[in-house]
């Protein structure tokens, strides 16, 4: 069997020759041999070397002339590029390394110093530097040193460590960048944009963004949108072979064979050699031009005449200044979650000053300078300095974690939204199923059904056997016969028995000509390659079992084919078409036009008035019409996608296709039949269905098949019911409709359905924009899948738009708030763990630095109480003691929470509630609780050993230095530092499930006893952290000068006896409330809602009558 591909370039679309020429049989002897010179060369780089040895500048990679003066070759030539080859991967890297990347220089990246002025100036840091000033200012030389490694300290930490979670997440950033598609060494792969290089050789279609700068070597109805370079509204047609002369003034808008970086193609497809990358493309001479000029003052608003009255500019310097402040604060930038956050710090900073007013006024306002450092203490100690370093951290961590489950995030807002995802749309094909797609059937009317064996290798023509009946589906169908028998009868041959018969040789012409995709043998092994899209792909393959391979006669040395048109496949008409030009020396002409169209059954219906049976054409009637829709539900009832094929003789002489209306093709054709195509589901896809309805997240299947094809794959991946059959057939209709169906319902008729369908087929976008719509209009939130063009409107409209990595469009993904690098749907289940996980995180280290600030707030506050006989406050908390908390017991700590992995039950929640932010009921109260139990039991340290268990001597001047008077407070205040250290460590572990028993983390652990070990070491940063903070107490108790000078406590002896029952006491009261907790919320509390268990009769009843109302329990 041949494979009529062999000693053939491959590339994964092909061009028409210029129009109205035969092939130039000379021209393809001058090219063989060009081949045969090429076999000859061991290396690609000695072609590239001979093309650069051709031409005369020094520089290769330079043109003689502008390149819309050069034709293709002459630019291929001049660039050392082969159009059909490529360069090798060596000489694309050589150039990368001359030219650089592919990218407009001077803005974006990651900048330190912007990095540092975010650590400095902020709500949070300005209290530190603050409290720096006044310590300076009291001349409190120890606590200002103190405060000052602080204030350093927490700068450093925070720039090394927000530096490098925006360089993670810059990286990641570069992974959701566009990307192309080039041919490298005879291969065609995609690579990120910014990897071209002058001289790589392009393809875009429809939807790509153009990666750079590109002289056009073959165009097919090309057309791309260059309003952002030109400002024009309109696409333009771009010509291959258009040329142009040194004397004609030609604008960037009129160079036809030229397409520029970041225009996106709206029509059609192309090849082309990049001759411009990075700075050196004309959007990269606008930015250079406008380099320097972004201006940060709002623009002066002028009347007609130009005139601005000083209101104006009073109202521009306002708002000017009113942007700088809240960029400043950092509360009109960055993700809700950070805004929100960052009002939260400005909320303490004003509490903060509050605490300390209150501490001055209960010590009457004197200006000394213990009085002063306790105000500044109580100030500090409402303030969680860590706290916007720690959920940059958290953010980029999750960001990594995400490009690992195959997910990349293009913007962090999703982060958060993700967590409170209610409902999925996602597309069938590629995602909820493999996209690997195989012809099992193919119904040739005039002849019969053709059956396509099993096959280990999808893209291999010769690994399957192939079976015929001269039955139609329908009756096969209806013959009911035993599997057994079935086998037993069916007699499997090879495809090229079948060769010669007229019928199928018509369905095969369209088979491989109305198709885009090759497959080829490659030529260093036996293995079958293939490019293109998954469905055309198989029908490829399908026409190469009967040796009719499309590059068989498209690119022998006399080709017996040449495409002159093509009407790309469009969402909207649901079919492609092609004309094609068949070489014959017996035609008067010398030739005969075909045009061939594949798509929908019902489109091609549409545009069909005759069909091809066995004694020859006749008109299609309604009543053959509907047979073949019997025919098509037959096929599609056992899961096959289902499309038709059809053609037309073509007489009408066309000198430019570009121009020519699609309609006048696609109409008056002949049907030949129906091709039937297997996906079968990814083997994940069911199990996540299920996850995501345990999480309370219903599953919608929005897809352009059959209606019985989308309900036969939606019964197998779970999202119908498996006993859909027990149902009434009304209530099977509900479950599944048309768009057709769906789109004649009002919006008060949609909203008034108890439940939206599951299954949307012959999906068009404006279907996905209302679905999205009618999912808001019942509060829900929604994320919705898309890869075409048209699904952009959809993508914006959704709350969390889902990008498709290797099948979606430029457009599509830009218009995305994730990508799917794998098109899994079971990635989108792991995007929503997740940012469950994050969100979770985020609570859990937020309650626990926001429960510390309260507990030292609340025990200063109340420490005011403590007087000595002099009437001043003598604070059970020490400044520096208070500094220390805040670094060593709150930020290694939360970070550590933040890199916490997901709890078992984190999917067997109900999606959290965006509104609401972290910010929920439980935490809020969870916070006060903790806070005020910990203030209490270090209040009671305190009050035992000064008061229980000593003789209640306050001292004198205790606040400044040690003496033997004050060694009773010293005691104290450690026992009290110790304590609420050891409270706030703890904490930490404590919030590792907000609900469950640190003890007992796990629902159904298999060691009870001891699983509390195996959590403590599953986290080592957050273990590490905890017992840093709990050794380091020591040598601060014990080493002489450190402790009484600057800590102001002693060393303790009897005490951690105290120390030990308040730890004690403190776990007993945390796991009591978490205890209350749990019976709390197993009776009352919000659990996810299975869609599982709603999907009852009972629920669609007043759905399908409006269904039956509408005429719609009758399938189309």
């Amino acid at each position: 069997m041949q494979n009529g591909v062999e000693d053939l370039h491959p590339r994964s679309r092909e061009g028409p020759l210029p129009h109205g020429s035969k092939p130039d049989v000379h021209h393809q002897e001058k090219q063989q041999q060009q081949q045969q010179q090429q076999h000859k060369q061991p290396q690609p780089e000695q072609h590239i070397s001979q093309h650069a040895q051709q031409q005369p500048n020094a520089d290769l990679l330079q043109l003689s002339k502008p390149p819309y003066l050069l034709s293709a070759e002459e630019v291929a030539n001049e660039l050392g590029a082969d159009p059909d080859q490529g360069l090798s991967e060596e000489e694309a890297q050589s150039r990368l390394t001359r030219v650089g990347l592919n990218e407009l220089t001077g803005g974006g990246g990651v900048s330190a110093a912007r990095i540092l002025a975010k650590q400095i100036f902020n709500a949070m840091v300005l209290v530190l530097i603050i409290a720096m000033a006044v310590t300076f200012a009291i001349k409190s030389w120890i606590e200002a040193g103190v405060v000052t490694a602080v204030v350093v300290i927490n700068i450093i930490v925070g720039f090394l460590q927000e530096y490098s979670a925006e360089k993670t997440m810059d990286s990641l950033r570069s992974l959701s960048s566009p990307t192309a598609t080039v041919i490298r060494s005879g291969n065609v792969k995609v690579v990120r944009s910014v990897d071209l290089v002058p001289g790589d050789v392009v393809e875009v279609k429809m939807g790509d963004t153009i990666p750079a700068d590109v002289r056009l070597v073959e165009a097919m109805n090309f057309e791309a949108d260059e309003a952002l370079l030109t400002g024009e509204s309109l696409p333009v047609s771009k010509v291959a072979n258009a040329s142009f002369k040194e004397i004609d003034d030609v604008g960037v808008g009129d160079r036809i064979n030229l397409a520029y970086a970041s225009s996106t193609v709206s029509r059609g497809r192309a090849r082309a050699i990049v001759i411009g990358t990075g700075m050196n493309t004309e959007i990269g001479k606008i930015a250079q031009s406008l380099r320097g000029k972004d201006s940060k003052v709002r623009t002066v608003r002028r009347n007609d005449d130009g005139h601005a009255s000083f209101h104006r500019y009073l109202e521009a310097g306002v708002l000017t200044a009113k942007d700088q402040v809240g960029k400043f604060l950092g509360v009109t930038e960055g993700t809700p979650l950070q805004k929100k956050l960052s009002w939260l710090a400005i909320a303490l900073f004003v509490i903060a000053v509050i605490f300390a007013i209150i501490c001055m006024a209960a010590n009457g306002f004197e200006d000394r300078q213990d009085v002063i450092l306790y105000a500044v203490g109580t100030g500090l100690s409402m303030i969680p300095a860590s706290l916007v370093v720690v959920l940059t951290i958290t953010m980029a961590v999750g960001t990594k974690i995400m490009v690992q489950r195959n997910v990349i995030v293009r913007k962090l807002d999703s982060l958060e939204a993700l967590g409170a995802v209610t409902n999925v749309c996602s597309d069938k094909t590629g995602t909820l199923t493999q996209g690997k797609m195989v012809v099992k059937k193919a119904w040739v009317i005039a002849e019969g059904t053709y059956a396509v064996g099993e096959s280990s290798f999808p893209l291999d023509p010769t690994d399957a056997k192939v079976a015929f009946s001269s039955e139609s589906p329908l009756e096969i169908s209806r013959a009911k016969k035993p599997a057994a028998q079935v086998k037993a009868e069916t007699v499997w041959t090879d495809a090229s028995d079948f060769i010669g018969k007229e019928s199928l040789t018509q369905y095969l012409n369209v088979s491989t000509f109305a198709n885009l995709a090759v497959v080829s043998k490659k030529k260093d092994s036996d293995e079958w390659d293939g490019r293109g899209d998954p469905t055309e792909l198989a029908i490829q393959v399908f026409a190469s079992r009967f040796d009719w391979n499309r590059r068989k006669f498209t690119h022998a040395e006399v080709p017996s084919w040449e495409q002159r048109a093509e009407y790309p496949f469009d969402s909207d008409v649901k079919r492609m078409s092609v004309v094609f030009r068949q070489f014959d020396p017996t035609h008067p002409k010398g030739f005969s036009e075909w045009a061939f169209m594949k798509g929908a059954v019902e489109r091609v219906l549409e545009a069909c008035t005759l069909v091809r049976l066995p004694e020859g054409q006749v008109p299609l009637t309604p009543e053959i019409a509907e047979t073949v829709l019997k025919n098509m539900e037959a096929l599609a009832s056992q899961g096959l996608r289902v499309l038709a094929l059809a053609q037309k003789p073509w007489s009408t002489e066309i000198e430019d296709w570009s121009d020519f209306p699609r309609v006048e093709v696609e109409r008056d054709m002949c049907l030949l039949g129906l091709v039937g195509l297997y996906d079968p589901p990814r083997k994940e896809t069911a199990g996540a269905v299920k996850a995501c309805h345990r999480a309370g997240i219903n599953v919608h299947m929005l897809t352009g098949d059959h209606p019985q094809t989308a309900k036969a794959i939606a019964i197998e991946v779970g999202i119908i019911p498996k006993n859909v059959h027990l149902l009434a057939p009304d209530v099977i209709t509900a479950m599944v409709m048309t768009a057709a169906q769906f789109d004649r319902l009002s919006d008060q008729e949609v909203d008034d359905l108890p439940v939206l369908p599951l299954v949307i087929a012959r999906c068009a976008p404006q279907t996905k924009v209302r679905m999205v719509d009618a999912l808001h209009r019942r509060k829900k939130f929604v994320a919705m899948t898309g890869d075409g063009v048209n699904d952009s409107p959809a993508l914006k409209r959704a709350d969390v738009g889902i990008g498709m990595g290797m099948a979606g469009s430029d457009v599509a993904k830009d218009a995305s708030d994730i990508v799917l690098t794998d098109d899994n749907f079971a990635s989108i289940l792991n995007s929503i763990e997740e940012g469950r996980r994050m969100f979770d995180n985020i609570k859990k280290f937020v309650l626990h630095l926001l429960a510390e600030n309260i507990a030292q707030a609340f025990t200063l506050l109340i420490g005011l109480a403590f007087k000595d006989h002099t009437g001043l406050s003598v604070f059970p908390l020490a400044p520096v003691e208070i500094l220390w908390i805040i670094m060593i017991t709150s930020g290694f700590p939360a970070m550590g929470l933040g890199m916490e992995i997901a709890s078992d039950d984190i999917m067997i929640r109900p999606p959290h509630n965006l509104r609401v932010g972290i910010f929920t009921t439980e935490v809020l109260v969870d916070m006060a609780v903790y806070g005020c139990w910990m203030a209490a039991l270090c209040l009671s340290s305190f009050s035992l050993v000064v008061w229980g268990f000593g003789d209640g001597n306050l001292g004198h001047d205790c606040n400044n230095k040690h003496s033997e008077s004050c060694e009773l407070v010293f005691r104290a205040r450690s026992t009290t530092f110790v304590s609420l250290t050891w409270f706030a460590l703890f904490l930490a572990w404590e919030m590792v499930h907000m609900r469950r028993s640190f003890f007992r983390m796990e629902a159904k652990p298999k060691n009870p006893g001891t699983i509390w070990i195996n959590h403590i070491w599953r986290n080592p940063f957050l273990f590490w952290s905890i017992f840093a903070g709990f050794i380091t107490v020591f040598p601060i108790l014990y080493v002489p000068v450190i402790n009484k000078v600057v800590f102001k406590h002693a060393p303790i002896s009897w005490e951690w006896g105290i120390v030990f029952v308040e730890a004690v006491l403190f776990f007993a009261g945390v796991e009591s409330w978490k205890w209350g907790k749990r019976i709390y919320f197993r009776r009352w509390g919000e659990t996810a809602i299975n869609p599982e268990q709603e999907l009852a009769g009972r629920n669609f009843s007043r759905y399908t009558s409006v269904a039956t109302e509408q005429g719609d329990v009758e399938m189309q």
